[in-house]
């Protein structure tokens, strides 16, 4: 079989573990240099397909990809560009025909969520619709951990762990000062659809009392006035109140608490802050003193605190897809199946991207408590393995070390540019 060169590409939102991944594929292909010439990653995702800006990783020294494991962010540039249907335009698949033919490229993986999965099946239709062979494999990532068929989603066990840590950390604060100070905390979290990460706070606390108090789901319609009513008991309660919500959280009608009235590269509506939102009506309605944050990037950037188990399944997302590729696979995606939760077990399973493609797994409703604001002991017992074991990364005068690549540049070959 002919040595074709590979080309990857990160997707989308980065996480503290997506360049595990990437150190999964890469160190992967390196062991089969019969069959993968090189790995070029794409400068800024599919968008370096698009202008043939390539990075040829084998420029690389084994150490330093090796460090990408220890690294969050994207070491290779990520992007938010969502190639439309073959029909609606024809040119971008033409241009990545070009480039893929132009530098010898036989295998495609796509690190993302379901968008990029959606990107990555699109692309394995090349073969049939353009007369060009590639593979295509996807690599699951994603925060929200919303992709079906999956356990869980590469990159939310670490943001499930910083999330859960943080609230706990944050409602010892507000406990000790709430006598003569703050009153109300609200913790926001990612989440536009699916409230997994919200739902992490949960582990913060057991029983009734402990923070957090007060949950919100993008899953269960938002009513005002059962929410402040339970925060006027909290405080009398115990004394203050701590509240985790998702950036998602919507009304009945389906309007978020915080549009800000625009869309994103993908046609997201883009949120504008719910816990301020939030903390307004608690002024508004009760008086309470309060503070907020919102976790934003801190949230799936925090390698440093990172879960092991993420850390391993993102390697081996990675490492699985390139064998994928190997056994002749195409237009899959590995999965993580869980064998128990206690002990946590688990192995590595396969999707289908034409049934994964843009597709959202949500929060099962045994998952949320019957008044709407918290977690199940179901729901406690599937997310306790994930944010399991710490990775910490070394470190160098007190501050974490991270790769440093070169990331050159291969030579571009064709004689046209390409404008999004």
């Amino acid at each position: 079989m002919a040595t074709k060169n590979a080309f990857y590409a990160q997707s989308g939102g980065v996480t503290a573990v997506i360049n595990a991944s990437a150190c999964g594929v890469i160190q992967t292909a390196r062991k089969y240099p019969d069959r993968i010439g090189k790995v070029y990653a794409g400068r800024n995702g599919i968008i370096g397909a698009l202008k043939e800006e390539l990075i040829d990783t084998s420029l690389e020294s084994d150490e330093a990809i090796e460090a990408l494991i220890h690294t969050p962010g994207g070491a290779f540039g990520s992007c938010r560009h969502k190639l439309k249907n073959f029909s609606e335009n024809k040119r971008e698949y033409e241009r990545l025909i070009e480039v893929f033919r132009a530098h010898d490229i036989g295998y495609f993986f796509y690190n993302g969520g379901g968008d990029s999965q959606d990107t990555a099946y699109k692309v394995s239709q090349l073969a049939d619709k353009m007369g060009y062979p590639i593979t295509c494999i996807g690599v699951p990532k994603t925060v929200d951990n919303d992709l079906p068929f999956t356990d869980c989603c590469p990159g939310f066990g670490s943001v499930a762990k910083y999330i859960a840590t943080s609230t706990l950390e944050a409602s010892l604060d507000i406990k000790s000062m709430c006598e003569t100070s703050t009153k109300v905390f609200i913790l926001e979290v990612m989440g536009r659809h699916a409230g997994w990460i919200a739902a992490a706070g949960g582990l913060a606390g057991q029983g009734e009392g402990e923070p957090p108090h007060i949950i919100l789901f993008p899953e269960v319609p938002f009513d005002r006035d059962a929410f402040l009513a339970r925060v006027e008991f909290c405080v009398k309660e115990y004394g203050y109140c701590v509240i985790v919500a998702s950036e998602g959280a919507q009304y009945e009608d389906g309007r978020f608490l915080a549009d800000a009235g625009a869309k994103d590269a993908f046609g997201h509506t883009q949120l504008g802050g719910v816990a301020p939102a939030l903390a307004n009506m608690v002024k508004q309605a009760l008086g309470h003193k309060y503070h907020w944050a919102v976790a934003d990037y801190l949230q799936r950037s925090a390698r440093h605190i990172a879960s092991a188990t993420d850390v391993e399944q993102a390697y081996a997302v990675g490492k699985a897809a390139v064998e994928m590729a190997m056994e002749g696979k195409q237009a899959l995606m590995p999965t993580i199946v869980r064998e128990q939760a206690k002990p946590y077990r688990w192995h590595i399973g396969e999707a289908p991207l034409s049934e994964v493609a843009n597709q959202e797994k949500k929060m099962p409703i045994h998952y949320i408590t019957d008044d709407g604001f918290g977690i199940t002991q179901d729901c406690r017992d599937y997310l306790e393995p994930l944010i399991f074991g710490e990775s910490f990364p070394p470190f160098d005068n007190g501050l974490p070390r991270v790769a440093k690549l070169q990331n050159t540049l291969i030579e571009k070959k064709l004689k046209t540019d390409f404008q999004l």
